[in-house]
This record gives C-alpha cells, structure tokens and sequence, in this order.
C-alpha cells in the first residue's frame, strides 16, 4: 500500500558521512550522559513499600497522588490495579521509617480526602529485588541482542547483521542517554518500551535490506550506493504509514495515559524516530561502508553440467 509514490530517487547515501559523524556524536553524548549522571530509577529497581488500598467507587488518581505528595514524597507512583477502584501505590524508602509507618500515615492521608479508602496490603521490596530485576532485564536486553543478529545473519549475511546491530544498539543507548541526562524516571515498563523500540527498529531495517536484495536483483549495472538510494526512497510511502500510525498510538499514551504510561511511551517516541533515522542512514551505510555488494545477497546462478554423451 503507497499514499504516494516518488518517482526520483532520493540520494540519501550522499549525505550518510555527515549524519552519521554526527550520530557518532549523539551516541558518544549519550554514552558519556549514563556514565556520568546514571539513571533515576524507580522503586521497582531501588526497594520501597508498595500498597494497595480499595475505595468504595472509582478512586480519583489525582486525589490520591495530592494525598501522597503533601507527605513529602516526591518520587512514588499511583496507579490502577485490577479494576477502577482499586489503587497500587509504590513509595521510595524514607529514611528512619518502616515500611508499616510508612503506610499508616499515607493511610491516615488518604482517609482525609476519602473515608471510603480501606488498606488491602502492604509489601516491602528490598534492594536485593531491585538489583535482580537490573540483572534480568540486562540479560533480557543481551538475549535479544543476540537474537537479532542471529536473525539478520540467517537472513541476509554478515555484513549487513553487523550494520543492523550497530543501528539498534545506537537507538538503545540513544533513548537511555535521554533518560540519563534529563534524569527521568527508569522503570519497568521503560525497559519493556526499550526492548520494544529493539524489535521495532530490526523491522525497519529488515524492510529496507529485503527491498536492496531485490534491487540488486533488478539493476545488475548499477553502484552500491544507486541501489540503497532506490530501496530507501521505494519504501518511504510505507515507512510514513508503518510509523506515523504507530506514533499517534504513542502519542495518545503520552499525552493522556498519565504518569503510568508516561515514560513508557516517552522511550517509545523516542525510538521510533530514531529507529526511522538509524534505519535510513547508520544501517544502510553502515552496509555500504562494509562492502556489501551484489553478490553478497544474490545467489549465483547454477551452471548446468557437462553433457553425457
């Protein structure tokens, strides 16, 4: 399906060595960002108390989220948990409280603005959890990864695996230098979205390497960088449509899902547009700079045997 078809070639490869110095830059900053400020992690990954309170008809989140905050509590989360009326709230550790203090007086904050609220239960999260979630959700990033490059090296070969690689890795470290600079909230569902992001931007590039084998196929006289040029500019009808779906979806999540799906949406935006940008210019030059070529991605034809007399 096309919107719109452009009938010349676009020659995006004249422009690859500027953007990707300048991606090469990017990743560097962002490299340099999570090494220096880290990441502001969520309780999820630091500890805390976790409560779940249940109120008599659909609890009002920012009612609750005021409640919270006049405590002192600056980084906690609120949110749905199970129905309308049931509410999930993950308090950071405070200093000289335990966990049970904690909750009575975000109970006794609770019943001021709502009577109706009643305490199901309350659960500490130590460290220990925290660190082996970090644990699980780096073996997970490393998992797929490698599950990426097995894929690309089946596909196609190694030239282009090692290209595509490089391109989701630049996406990845891309969003969590974002994270890191701006210090915002790493969670659980933020790992998830880069994961997602992971999948997401190996499809794009899938899309744009499957159209160059078929180029190479067609043009057999024509340079390296004519046919990645043609393979990029044939698909944008249906990058604009793939992604521009997608990120209205995001969107809606990011500006009306509230702070629960705020950030998870965030990376999502995130890594959408550049997994678009690394598709476009890191993988596809990245190809080129390695010698990709057309005998790299189109089988020779067999030669028919001596005859038998």
């Amino acid at each position: 399906m096309e919107f719109f078809r452009i009938h010349r070639t676009i020659p995006f490869m004249r422009h690859a060595l500027l953007l990707n110095i300048i991606s090469a830059v990017t990743f560097l900053a962002a490299v340099f960002f999570i090494l220096t400020r880290g990441f502001h992690l969520s309780i999820e990954f630091t500890g805390g108390t976790v409560m779940e309170v249940s109120y008599a008809h659909t609890a009002q989140l920012d009612s609750v989220r005021g409640a919270v905050s006049k405590l002192g509590y600056a980084d906690f989360q609120v949110q749905n948990f199970g129905t309308s009326r049931d509410v999930l709230i993950r308090l950071p550790l405070a200093e000289g409280q335990t966990s049970s203090q904690q909750s009575d007086s975000v109970l006794q904050s609770l019943k001021a603005a709502d009577p109706s609220v009643e305490l199901r239960r309350v659960e500490y999260v130590g460290p220990q959890v925290g660190r082996e979630l970090v644990h699980n959700g780096l073996m997970a990033l490393l998992f797929v990864v490698l599950g990426i490059v097995v894929y690309l090296a089946i596909r196609f070969e190694w030239k282009f695996a090692l290209a595509g690689v490089i391109a989701n890795l630049h996406d990845v470290v891309i969003i969590l230098g974002f994270f890191a600079f701006f210090q915002w909230e790493f969670s659980l569902s933020v790992l998830a979205g880069v994961l997602a992001v992971l999948g997401y931007s190996v499809n794009e590039s899938v899309v744009i390497m499957d159209r160059i084998r078929e180029n190479f196929r067609k043009q057999r006289k024509a340079e390296v960088a004519e046919v990645i040029n043609g393979a990029i500019t044939q698909t944008i009808s249906r990058t604009i449509i793939t992604h521009g779906s997608t990120q209205m979806m995001v969107l809606s999540m990011l500006f009306f899902g509230g702070p629960t799906l705020h950030y998870f949406a965030m990376a999502l935006t995130i890594g959408i547009w550049f997994g678009i940008y690394s598709s476009v210019f890191v993988a596809a030059a990245l190809a080129m700079w390695f010698g990709v070529k057309r005998e790299d991605l189109v089988k020779p034809a067999k030669k028919d045997g001596p005859e038998v007399a």
